[in-house]
């Protein structure tokens, strides 16, 4: 396993060069940001991104994908996701067709070619390590799979290879840039995070959250973006079933642009608030609670 400068993907020149070059694809990092993402480029190492739902975790590694031109592979998690879907699995129809077509060959020939490049179906974590093109590996929602896919990860994450029984070691020639992210649904094993470097991205304070705003709907005023994250930051400090996300508030200004709002008042904030939240009693609770005079 290589460390330092050895492992490093060489994106970034500096923490500076992260935050410029991000807002030039639309992601206004954080330093915080800026600086986890540099290390992460410089070191070689694997960053582990958690937060809620909906605060720029994905579209960080899309925005580092963009930055250096690199292939985006995406391993999408889910609950039964497992080693056939993300890491390789061989190609059975294949296998029995060059199988019939060698009947006349003993069993040690035949085994030696169905078990070639040539039956091998790579799936997003091998993809990731094959080749020397630039890439960047998405692990996205590592929360939501089993733990056990956090055992097939941790001999991609540590050393960036893949053993495949019946082929061998496959090592990579060019690290990608590997981001896993996680809303914290369930713990990741302590194993899997020592590989990482780690990354909280929680909601933006409002200064940031208006320039997102602006940045992604340019249309809508000043005051009435301030006004919009104002709201938002209430809504977020009720208990509410899901707080508004970044996406959303993008979303609600986009709304009020269509709207032909100017201001934020009591009929337009009822009559949008499905924008922002997504399900009833927390419509009820803002509806009920939400002082539009006092924010």
């Amino acid at each position: 396993m290589t460390t330092g400068d050895d492992a490093s993907t060489g994106y970034f020149t500096s923490v500076d060069d992260v935050a410029v070059r991000l807002a030039e694809t639309g992601y206004l990092a954080s330093p915080a940001v800026a600086t986890t993402v540099f290390l992460a480029d410089r070191l070689g190492k694997p960053l582990l991104v958690e937060g809620p739902a909906g605060v720029g975790k994905t579209e960080l590694a899309k925005a580092v994908a963009q930055v250096a031109e690199a292939r985006l592979v995406r391993l999408q998690c889910y609950e039964g996701v497992d080693e056939s879907r993300a890491l390789y699995e061989w190609n059975h129809a294949k296998q029995l067709l060059r199988i019939t077509a060698g009947r006349g060959e003993s069993w040690d020939e035949t085994r030696t070619d169905i078990f070639g490049e040539e039956f091998l179906l790579p799936r997003p974590l091998l993809t990731a390590i094959r080749g020397d093109e630039p890439k960047v590996l998405l692990v996205d929602e590592l929360d939501k799979a089993d733990i056990e896919v956090e055992g097939l990860l941790l001999e991609v994450l540590g050393d960036f290879q893949v053993t495949v029984p019946e082929y061998g070691t496959i090592r990579a020639t060019r690290r990608p840039f590997t981001v896993l992210t996680s809303n914290a649904h369930r713990e990741l094993s302590e194993a899997l995070r020592r590989r990482c470097l780690f990354l909280h991205i929680g909601y933006p304070d409002e200064e940031l959250e208006r320039r997102i705003v602006r940045m992604k709907v340019p249309g809508v005023d000043e005051t009435l973006t301030a006004s919009v994250v104002r709201v938002v930051a209430a809504l977020r400090a009720m208990d509410l079933r899901k707080a508004p996300s970044v996406a959303e508030t993008v979303d609600w200004a986009r709304t009020l642009l269509a709207l032909g709002a100017t201001t934020l008042d009591e009929t337009v904030v009822r009559d949008s608030l499905g924008v922002i939240l997504k399900h009833q009693e927390d419509v009820l609770k803002a509806a009920a609670k939400l002082d539009l005079d006092a924010v």
